[in-house]
């Protein structure tokens, strides 16, 4: 002690005096606290701390060892315990080893002695003094075969699992049968699993109740549907034209039995819906669509050249075209609510030419351009072909600016449109085809538009020079008029020109027996034609005439069926004014090809060119 000094105040010396007392008792008690967790370290050296048990039982003073055996001998849940898997009514009981359960002694024992011995000093000292005065209960470690487990916990959930199913619909015959949904359910093993697990660890009895998942059917009741089904099937169907007039096709009637065939349940999202299979439904309105659709057509039309108006010999007809997504979703819609006669969906075309309509209106006031062509000799087929053809020109607009086809206008050349069998060029050879003739329309098409003005897009010549286009009204042969023919072969061989005015155009055929006159009627707009050909040069003489068996011929008989002509090139040249000025110039150029004179005789026929030379076959060039 230090010595006390007269200059140190008294208070002072005293504050120094209660911190030194202080300082030496904290040390005094930390001696005290090592001197006594050393000696119950040494009295329980190897020994678990007393107030320490396992499930309730009590290991105090116990080696690990000895902890361990008694474990043993005191726990025997895992054999005979019980535990119960539960779900609603039915239940699972087993024994926690029969679960996969496996409780380890030796590492619970362990568990218990480092109870007061792991973790800091403090730490440590606090866990002996909790023990000794309150006591602690540790949870046995307890192992869990997830493999044991998992497989008995499925075979519960076999007999809980059940699939969802959606609602369904179907038809048997005429008979609509519907089944309602099903609700899924799934037990979630993973979970179950460790419910299981963190009850295993309490060492007693439990229930536990299985987890499940459920999942609801997106459609669970198809009741509504099965009566819209039912519905549909109670009666025929009809499909009509809308607003039918006299003449119109229809009604087409379809058997419950038809529909039924056709008929589709179909899930679109979270629902069912029943009508009628889009591709069955396509097939019926497909061949009805054939009969109802149709071309709006112009009326037709001539002008009164005293009256300057027109004169209508023909009505204008409305198109209609039959439009398949909306007839199908009106016929779907129609059943759904119980209609069974049910109206196509039909669009309609308005004619360009009205039956009202007038030379002022269409600005036609003259004939513009006037061509006849000649066909003196002409077999009764060939002019049965050529007025069939002509008249449907007759009558026929062409718009401003729109380009005219003559293959449009004609449509199918066939026997079940009133043409025949006459000679027509097909292959290299001259054969009986049905329509031989319809060229000679073609070609004085032609000349109209081009002594018109107008800019031809397509034409084709024949593929040699044939008389009836180079007759002349006298009934002679003119060869300024080679390289001026036109042939058609529909759909292949068109004839096609531009009304590049501001005009109508109107046509008019006028057919007798030896000569097509063909009109145009508008306004003229100052267009005169100037025109030059080289006529036919580079002449190729024809091949000697050709002499062939043909087995469908008799001994003796002789027969021509193909006549020479001199091949040649002409070159055509059209210079079109508007007004004094040049509008167009073109070319039109044509290669005749030499042709070969074709005679056929029966089989065992002798001295055949002599018998042709007396029948005046094979020899000059024929023109048909």
């Amino acid at each position: 002690m230090a010595a006390y000094s007269s200059s140190m105040p008294r208070s002072q010396f005293g504050l120094l005096h209660l911190i030194t007392a202080l300082t030496g008792g904290l040390i005094f008690f930390l001696a005290l606290l090592v001197m006594w967790m050393l000696g119950y370290q040494l009295i329980y050296a190897g020994r678990i701390f007393p107030g320490v048990s396992v499930a309730g039982v009590d290991l105090s003073g116990l080696s690990p060892q000895e902890a361990s055996a008694k474990l043993n001998q005191s726990l025997s849940f895992p054999l005979t315990g019980k535990v119960a898997l539960r779900f609603e009514e039915k239940t699972w009981v087993a024994s926690p080893v029969e679960l996969g359960m496996v409780f380890d002694a030796s590492s619970t024992a362990q568990s218990a002695y480092r109870l007061g011995r792991s973790g800091n000093p403090l730490r440590a000292l606090a866990d002996q003094i909790r023990t000794r005065h309150s006591g602690m209960d540790l949870s046995p470690v307890v192992i869990l075969d997830e493999r044991v487990a998992y497989a008995y916990v499925n075979q519960a959930a076999v007999q809980v699992n059940r699939p969802v199913l959606e609602a369904s619909l179907r038809v048997d015959g005429l008979n609509v049968i519907a089944q309602p949904g099903q609700s899924g359910r799934l037990v979630d093993v993973d979970a179950t699993l460790a419910v299981l697990s963190a009850h295993l660890q309490s060492f007693r009895d439990a229930e536990i109740p299985l987890s499940i998942r459920e999942e609801q059917p997106a459609i669970m009741d198809v009741s509504s549907q099965a009566e819209t089904a039912r519905r549909i099937l109670s009666q025929p169907m009809q499909i009509v034209v809308p607003n039918a007039q006299i003449g119109d096709p229809g009604p087409w009637v379809y058997t419950a039995d038809t529909l039924a065939n056709m008929l589709t349940v179909q899930r679109i999202g979270s629902e069912i819906r029943v009508g009628l299979e889009p591709g069955a439904l396509a097939q019926i309105l497909t061949p009805i669509a054939a009969q109802v659709d149709r071309k709006a057509k112009d009326a037709k039309f001539y002008f009164d050249d005293p009256t300057s108006q027109l004169v209508l010999i023909e009505n204008s007809t409305v198109g209609r075209s039959v439009d398949f997504p909306a007839s199908m979703s009106a016929v779907n819609d129609a059943l759904l609510r119980g209609e069974h006669v049910i109206p196509l969906v039909v669009n309609e075309v308005q004619p360009q030419i009205s039956d009202t309509a007038t030379a002022e209106s269409l600005g036609i006031r003259e004939a513009i351009s006037v061509q006849t062509t000649y066909f003196y000799g002409s077999t009764a087929e060939r002019l049965q072909n050529i007025e069939i053809a002509a008249k449907q020109f007759h009558g026929i607009f062409v718009a401003p600016g729109a380009t005219f086809s003559m293959g449009e206008i004609m449509g199918d050349v066939s026997l079940d449109n009133g043409f025949t069998e006459a000679w027509i060029i097909y292959n290299g050879r001259t054969i009986k085809g049905v329509g031989g003739g319809v060229c000679q329309v073609s070609t004085t098409l032609f000349r109209t538009v081009f002594f018109a003005g107008f800019p031809v897009l397509e034409r084709i010549p024949h593929a040699y020079r044939v008389s009836y286009y180079e007759r002349t009204s006298g009934g002679g042969r003119d060869a300024k008029w080679a390289g001026m023919d036109a042939t058609v072969y529909f759909p292949l061989v068109d004839f096609k020109f531009v009304n590049d005015s501001p005009y109508y155009i109107l046509m008019e055929t006028y057919f007798t027996s030896n000569s097509l006159t063909w009109k145009f009627y508008s306004t003229s707009d100052g267009r005169s034609v100037e025109w030059n050909t080289t006529g036919p040069i580079n002449i190729v003489p024809a091949p000697e005439p050709l002499f062939e068996p043909n087995p469908e011929l008799p001994k003796g008989q002789i027969k021509q069926v193909d006549w020479s002509a001199d091949g040649s090139d002409v070159t055509v040249t059209r210079t079109v004014y508007k007004n004094g000025t040049v509008y167009l110039t073109d070319t039109f150029k044509t290669h005749y090809e030499p042709w070969q004179a074709i005679c056929q005789f029966g089989p065992g026929t002798e001295n055949v060119e002599k018998l042709a030379d007396k029948k005046g076959l094979c020899l000059a060039p024929y023109q048909y």
